[in-house]
């Protein structure tokens, strides 16, 4: 309209405006972008506004819990209702911003360890929840229509100019950062340290608006850490199974394991049971997925060519710097991590996921999002999707498809192997098998406009209980495909409910297979097929490169 003037720097003045609140009030204590610990506090007043989209970082393993605290003790009179954006709610004080009245509306991923407290909140109404995100989803977002006013992240050093070295543990720092920094948003680093020369520099200090050293190195968790000692002969068959039955028969090469002890399983046998079978080269050979300890056997083996990593592990430092021909490594001998491109490569050049879930219903969606407990997706949704975006073809890829069409006039493609890997009863005897997701009431009680499903049953290609595999691409009509998860789900309710001439029907076709279907002898199905059994066959097989946290050592 002529006469009429659109301010377009409207960001970029209330930017400036925020930097010289900081500058004034920090005056001679800031030392370029060096910020001290004891006056975060007033940063953070200083450069936070009301209604603001933060992204606190926290992720699987690394956490900004420093800048966390700080963000915990600012004044709710004078900054509130903030709009939370965070990948995992790992820690108390992610919830504690909401209890204090700080911050009021979430948009997340994860919140595995605060699932329980965070099921209460929203049911109490203190938190009002966007959407419950997969990780890739979420940094889209950042992008497009929740791009972050302010950043809090973590970094393993920087120097003195503000660039920063995040060394094995990037994970989601760069999505944070880009999307910040390229919006006339702020970016606040919480460091280990601050050095003269950085071993190599992942974000540079043009991006970066303050840095603090933390009093205390920034918490990871060595989430995906699993015990050799605690697995099951239960665990051991089903990863016979899912070696057998899904793993040789498709010739799965490019794979992404969900976290647990039932992958665990997969990964110590893959050097005894697998090897048995002659399956080294033509299975499990480029990987994405973090440096999970147990798959040290099978990279020692020989089976894995290739792993690329969400984040890091605790302990598997030096073992990473030393098979530089498997991991991704940067010149100064850390691994680099990337959870957003990671995610990338898991959902379009992947074959097959496989992972566990909480529930799952008669039409195979699954779901970790249940009453009392909200632990969110993570990446799975990703990782376990069809990418219909994808192109390029390969055995595994194009089988799947090849089965899932059968009998269909359709224009031929290929489909992802998406594989639900759990035992009929979980911990504390809750069934793992349900008819109706308690999604359902989790949506209604969160104000969802949908159900929050993990994984969607029209992904799903294959369920695998220790009661056998259930190919759920061979079934000619949702009734089949019902009964066919009925047939896998033991004793369960929904077990129990099967319709046993027709699961026996199913089971002559081949769309279920037990284990001796399989040509598998359960009387091998011990802990001795393990290659490792304890954390410190772990360190032997490594070589004494691995070092196990704490906690895993018990020698």
């Amino acid at each position: 309209m002529q006469g009429s003037k659109r301010e377009w720097d409207h960001r970029q003045k209330n930017r400036d405006a925020r930097l010289a609140r900081a500058t004034g009030k920090l005056g001679a204590a800031l030392s370029g972008k060096l910020v001290p610990a004891e006056r975060m506090v007033e940063l953070l007043h200083s450069v936070i506004e009301s209604g603001d989209r933060v992204c606190l970082e926290g992720n699987n393993q690394k956490q900004a819990d420093f800048l966390a605290a700080a963000l915990c003790q600012l004044d709710p009179a004078q900054v509130h209702d903030l709009h939370m954006l965070q990948s995992v709610l790992a820690l108390p004080e992610h919830l504690d911003l909401f209890e204090k009245g700080i911050a009021s509306k979430l948009d997340f991923s994860f919140s595995g360890p605060q699932g329980a407290q965070l099921a209460r909140l929203v049911a109490a109404g203190k938190i009002n929840i966007g959407a419950i995100h997969t990780y890739l989803e979420l940094f889209g977002r950042y992008f497009i229509d929740l791009t972050p006013r302010v950043a809090l992240i973590a970094a393993q050093a920087a120097d003195r100019h503000g660039n920063l070295y995040t060394g094995p543990n990037t994970e989601d720092t760069p999505a944070i950062v880009e999307a910040t920094a390229f919006k006339n948003g702020i970016v606040i680093a919480q460091v280990n340290e601050i050095v003269d020369v950085l071993p190599r520099v992942d974000v540079p200090a043009d991006w970066v608006d303050f840095v603090v050293q933390a009093p205390t190195p920034h918490y990871i968790e060595p989430l995906f850490t699993r015990d050799p000692a605690l697995i099951s002969e239960v665990q051991v068959l089903m990863a016979m199974m899912a070696i057998k039955g899904i793993y040789a028969e498709y010739g799965v090469e490019r794979i992404n394991h969900g976290i647990g002890f039932d992958t665990a399983a997969i990964e110590l046998i893959l050097p005894t049971y697998a090897e048995s079978l002659g399956l080294r080269g033509k299975i499990g050979r480029n990987w994405a997925l973090n440096p999970h300890p147990a798959l040290i056997p099978a990279i020692e083996a020989g089976f894995v060519e290739s792993v690329h990593s969400f984040g890091s592990e605790l302990g598997m430092e030096r073992y990473i710097e030393s098979r530089p021909d498997v991991f991704f490594v940067g010149r100064d001998g850390s691994m680099r991590s990337n959870r957003a491109m990671c995610q990338v490569a898991g959902h379009y050049a992947c074959d097959m996921f496989i992972g566990s879930t909480l529930q799952i219903d008669l039409q195979g969606n699954s779901s970790t999002a249940t009453l009392g407990r909200i632990a969110g997706f993570g990446g799975a949704p990703n990782m376990g999707s069809d990418a219909r975006g994808r192109r390029h073809s390969s055995p595994a890829w194009l089988k799947a498809g090849q089965q899932a069409q059968q009998g269909k006039k359709k224009m031929p493609r290929g489909q992802k192997l998406v594989v639900q890997m759990v035992e009929t009863f979980r911990e504390h005897m809750q069934p793992a098998f349900v008819e109706e997701l308690d999604a359902w009431q989790l949506a209604e009680q969160a104000k969802l406009d949908i159900p929050p499903v993990m994984i969607y049953g029209d992904d799903v290609t294959h369920i695998l209980t220790e009661e056998g595999i259930a190919n759920l691409l061979l079934c000619r009509s949702e009734e089949e495909r019902e009964q066919a998860i009925r047939g896998v789900a033991g004793y369960t309710a929904v077990g129990m409910a099967r319709d046993r001439k027709m699961v026996e029907n199913l089971r002559d076709r081949g769309v279920i297979l037990r284990a001796e279907d399989m040509g598998i002898d359960k009387r091998m199905a011990t802990r001795d097929l393990l290659a490792a059994k304890n954390m410190k066959d772990l360190v032997r097989a490594s070589g004494g490169l691995y070092a196990p946290p704490k906690r895993f050592r018990n020698w």
